[in-house]
This record gives structure tokens, sequence and C-alpha cells, in this order.
């Protein structure tokens, strides 16, 4: 029995779905859910594209479809196994490609997510096979491209270093060109221009774990990704649920020395992420896409840091910190909240780094977006992308922006490729 049999019993969608055993050596293993994408030959060729690691890779493919599908959808599955069988005829690429279809489960609330975790338990299965805790299960996405340095640095940068247990891989969305319309690359600019901010904005408010959470662009060691307890089922945001378990065990990281290109295109599949962002910004004539008010960040980065204080201040001065604290925060922890939880980790931490961690682990993403939401609600109100973005590189950069949404993701781009 491997190290992941047991759970593979309990947790697994489905049983063992191919019957090749795989290589001992097999390192890297790409998970692909695939529904309504004929154009998947254009990731292959991406992936086939990329220069050859050391250790062997597998590609996955998830064909899948949920119960509603339209017939015009599964057709095109049809056609995306018909175009993968081609593809395999005509190319010999240097790792092991597979395919299976789900068809149209039963299962409730069939999406994306349980799709991914049909692919990833699949590939946990097989490291599990060859006995490889270590093994990288990455996710991309079919209407994806990647870089040609894609399989060596994962190699490099995560399966050969000690102590990484997961990862966000960087990505670039095509922000202007001829194959889509001009309203979905400036659809596009400006939700990545949202996400950039977000995240940044986010470390400079100090809060250590504000990593990119999209699917396509993620990495897992098989061993973590079981401990986790798998991809969750959610129909959509299944890759934020996901990311923030990995996060809070613990040795996640930013994989910055390669990149991940998404498909700009609008979707309607999906409640989050691209597709549907681009889509909603498709149907909006303004073509505008709001993101939080910048004073939200300055209050979260005001309250790190009074929190950051508590270890020094004691006990009996918390609520002195609490009435600095802005009104926003003020108004989303009450005073008896916050010092009896600053109380608790006080009790139960001998240092800063403890500290930090358990607050943090307290005040986590989630809690952080509870935050945003409510405030703007209560106090603030969301703004167009590009004005928020220039305030913030200025605060933060202690640089003058006036350039473009274009010019304004570059800049942006070269900040968080040293996180």
């Amino acid at each position: 029995m491997g190290f992941a049999s047991e759970w593979l019993g309990s947790a697994a969608l489905f049983p063992q779905l191919i019957k090749e055993a795989p290589e001992n050596d097999t390192g890297i293993i790409i998970v692909v859910p695939s529904y309504d994408e004929p154009g998947i030959t254009r990731l292959l060729d991406s992936l086939s594209d990329c220069i050859r690691p050391d250790c062997k890779v597998e590609v996955i493919v998830i064909v899948n479809a949920p119960a509603r599908a339209e017939i015009s959808c599964l057709d095109n599955n049809k056609q995306t196994i018909k175009n993968i069988e081609s593809w395999k005829k005509v190319n010999k690429p240097f790792f092991r490609l597979y395919f299976y279809d789900t068809g149209q489960p039963v299962l409730k609330r069939w999406g994306v997510g349980m799709a991914r975790k049909t692919g990833m338990d699949e590939a946990l299965r097989r490291f599990d096979i060859t006995g490889r805790e270590d093994g990288i299960i990455a996710n991309t996405d079919a209407d994806c491209t990647v870089g040609r340095d894609y399989f060596i640095a994962l190699e490099s940068d995560f399966l050969k270093k000690k102590g990484r247990k997961a990862c966000s891989i960087f990505f670039e969305h095509p922000l202007e060109g001829e194959e889509y319309s001009p309203d979905i690359y400036l659809s596009v600019r400006q939700y990545e221009l949202h996400l950039r901010y977000f995240c940044q904005a986010l470390r400079y408010a100090g809060f250590p774990n504000s990593f990119q959470t999209v699917g396509s662009s993620l990495a897992v060691r098989a061993i973590d990704y079981m401990k986790a307890g798998g991809m969750n089922r959610k129909q959509a945001g299944e890759d934020f649920y996901f990311i923030q378990k990995l996060v809070a065990a613990g040795g996640y990281f930013n994989l910055n020395s390669t990149t991940v290109y998404p498909s700009p295109r609008a979707s309607g599949r999906v409640p989050f992420g691209t597709g549907a962002a681009v889509g909603k910004m498709m149907n909006d004539s303004n073509i505008t896409f709001l993101t939080y008010d910048l004073r939200a960040f300055i209050d979260l980065k005001l309250f790190f840091g009074l929190c950051e204080d508590a270890r020094e201040a004691g006990e009996k001065n918390l609520h002195k910190l609490y009435r600095k604290l802005p009104d926003s925060v003020r108004s989303f922890i009450s005073e008896e909240e916050l010092t009896g939880k600053i109380t608790e980790i006080l009790n139960n931490t001998s240092s800063d780094e403890a500290f930090k961690k358990r607050f943090f682990d307290w005040f986590n993403m989630f809690r952080v977006v509870k935050f945003l939401n409510f405030t703007h609600t209560l106090m603030f109100t969301k703004v167009p992308v590009y004005g928020p973005s220039a305030e913030f590189i200025k605060l933060a950069y202690s640089a003058e922006y006036n350039g473009n949404e274009i010019e304004m993701i570059g800049y942006l781009r070269e900040k968080e490729r040293l996180f």
C-alpha cells in the first residue's frame, strides 16, 4: 500500500482512470480540466515546445461537462477528444499524454472544482504507485499557453528545492493584439490590473500571505495535496479556497522563474476568474472594472502595525491600542473580540514570529476579504481600477505614474516578479 492509497480509497471521486503504469522517475504531472475546449491542441503545442526537464512528465486532460451542458458544448468535447488523439499520432512529445472523459457525472454541483479534483486525485494516484511523495502536481487550463522554461522551472525551483510545498506560478494575460476584439483586451487589462493592485496593496499593508490565486497557475507536492484534503468540490472559486489551505500549512511560495499565459476571452461557465470578469465587463457598456478603495488597505496597514505592537504594550494596554484603530476596523471588529483574541495569542506564543503567524492564521485572507467587502458597504465605495492603482504605485514605490493600463501592468509585473 502506498502513502496515499488509503486516502484515495475514501476521498477520490473516481477509481483508477489510467491503467498504464507510470515511469518511476516521473516528477511532474500536469492536470488540465477541459470543457468545451476543441482548441486544446494550442496548449499541447505549447507544452511540447517546452525545454525538456531531467525528470519524466505526464499530462492528464479531464474532459468533462455539467449535467445541463448544451449540445454544442458536448459536441465540442467529442471534438476535443478527436483532436487530442490526432495530435498524439502526429506529434512525439517528451511527456506522456492521457485524457479521460467523465461524460456528465450525476454528482451534485459538478463544475471545474470537481474536474480539477478528478485530475489531481489521479495524479496523486500515479505518484502513490511510484512512491514519489515529493512529486509535483501542477494545474493549467485548456486555453492557456506556457513559457518554454515552464518544466525546467518547476523542476529546478520546486521539485529539487526542499521545504517548498506549493506555489503560485507567475502569469501574464495577453494585453493587446488582433486575436481578440479591442473590448476583450481592454477588459482583461483592467482585470489583471486589479489582481496586481489587490495582491501588492495587501503586501504593502503588511499582510504576509498575499498570493495570486489563479487555478491555471497552481502547483503542489503530492503529499501536501493529500494533507490539505485534496481539491475541494466547489463549482467555482475552488482555486482560491484550496490555496488558502495550502498557505496556512506553510511552505507556499511564488514561482516567478517562468510564466503561464491565460486566455483573455470571456466566459459564462463560472462566476469568478478571468473569463467571468471579462464577460461581465463586455456586458457593461462602460467596460469598467471596479476595485477596492486604497484607503481600506491603508487602514489595514495601521491595524496590522498596531497589533504587532501588542506584545510590547501588554494585555493591560490593549484597550488603548484599540482606540487608535481606524473607524473602519473598529466597525468591523469589536473591542471585546479583538482584545480577547490578542490576549489569547499573547498567552500562547513566546516570540514575535510565533505571534505574527498565529495572528494571521486568525486574520487570514477570508477575514481580509470580509473586511474589505464590509467596509465597501459601510464607508467606502468601489472605484474604477486605474485610479487607485496609480495612487498605490505612488504611495508604495515612491513613483509618479501617469502611464496607460499596459504600462502600469508592466510596472506592477516587474515588482511582483521580485516577491
